[in-house]
């Protein structure tokens, strides 16, 4: 198999994102996984270099459309001109230089020139005054990617949790709920399952909306009206998803643990259990689009900025689940093309397995 091409966006520069990302590649080994490519500019990056701990890096500059070397960390030159760095600070700058980069970025994954990307945090102020009209990473890559719709999902070794809203206010949320979004959040969520993550039959935890899952229509009426007939409708397609439940009792009483997955219906009922379960160890992904993307699970951090402190944990762990989904992918497509070779995957799995994998499933 040739190298993965791995694009890096840097995110906003006065953060923390090429903090965690160097410290990232300054670990060698990565090179044996993926050619890195970093969308940016290396005076940039020479200036938050300087800020860590001395690592023998080896960078390689190179310009839009060029091969990046497969023994090097490669730098894509986005900008040439020199740019003003303040350090914890959102600026327009960085939100026009981090903008920059995720269009090009964007644009070579579209062209087949890196295999997935990884994305670095950016600042929603610094994105505002550089003018970019999206909430975030999530809505601006389903646009770049011409998708219907996508799936913000938080994944980490043992929890993927999806939401059916992103970034909206409290007060939007209700009325962006619909069974038709629901449902077809649901598939998304059930195909990413078994193609990004290599997850045969994926059962799906449904959350409610209001509280106690609407208590039988007492606190709401989402529940019954909504959510429980988009996942009826789910089960008619094929799908094992169940539910509403209120999320305190699935997070609280750990019923979490025996789904592949859960969809959450807005931002922190499905963020605050990810994160108090995960932080600094999670992954953003955003599912169903035709390519790949991850990112930390964090900000900008702009309050510990160049001061060397950024965990590198959680961007490490974004840039090696996109290697993995590259592989997940490619495999799923060759055992699709070869039926054979499919149920002989498929029996070994079985048989490697043994019965816990039977009592597994049925939970």
């Amino acid at each position: 198999m040739n190298p993965i091409k791995l694009g890096i966006t840097i995110g906003d520069l006065n953060g923390i994102g090429l903090e965690v990302i160097l410290k990232t590649l300054a670990d060698e080994r990565v090179l044996r996984y993926c050619t890195p490519v970093i969308y940016g500019s290396t005076k940039v990056v020479a200036y938050h270099k300087n800020i860590i701990d001395p690592f023998d890096y080896q960078i390689n500059s190179i310009q839009h459309g060029e091969s990046p070397r497969t023994d090097r960390i490669n730098v894509v030159n986005c900008w040439s001109e020199n740019v003003n760095i303040t350090l914890g600070k959102p600026s327009d700058n960085s939100g026009k230089y981090a903008y920059m980069a995720l269009d090009i970025a964007a644009a070579d994954l579209k062209a087949g020139l890196i295999d997935a990307l990884v994305t670095a945090p950016i600042n929603k102020q610094a994105m505002k005054l550089a003018d970019f009209p999206f909430p975030g990473h999530t809505e601006y890559f389903t646009q770049a990617f011409q998708s219907v719709e996508s799936l913000m999902l938080m994944v980490n070794e043992e929890l993927r949790i999806g939401l059916v809203t992103n970034h909206l206010p409290i007060r939007e949320v209700a009325q962006d709920i619909t069974k038709e979004k629901v449902t077809t959040k649901i598939s998304i969520l059930h195909e990413t399952l078994k193609i990004d993550f290599g997850i045969e039959r994926p059962t799906i935890a449904v959350l409610g909306l209001n509280p106690h899952a609407g208590d039988g229509g007492v606190i709401g009426s989402e529940e019954e009206n909504i959510i429980r007939p988009a996942v009826i409708a789910a089960k008619k397609n094929g799908i094992m998803s169940l539910g509403p439940y209120p999320a305190d009792s699935l997070f609280g009483s750990g019923q979490y643990r025996k789904f592949d997955g859960i969809l959450a219906m807005y931002h922190d009922q499905g963020l605050v259990p990810f994160k108090l379960l995960s932080f600094g160890k999670g992954v953003n992904y955003t599912a169903g689009l035709p390519y790949i993307r991850t990112s930390p699970d964090h900000g900008t951090a702009y309050d510990i900025a160049g001061k060397n402190e950024a965990d590198p944990s959680s961007f490490r762990q974004a840039l090696f689940s996109a290697i993995d989904i590259v592989r997940k992918r490619k495999d799923h497509i060759e055992s699709h093309s070869n039926p054979i070779k499919t149920k002989a995957r498929l029996d070994a799995e079985v048989e490697n397995a043994g019965p816990l994998a039977e009592n597994e499933e049925e939970g």
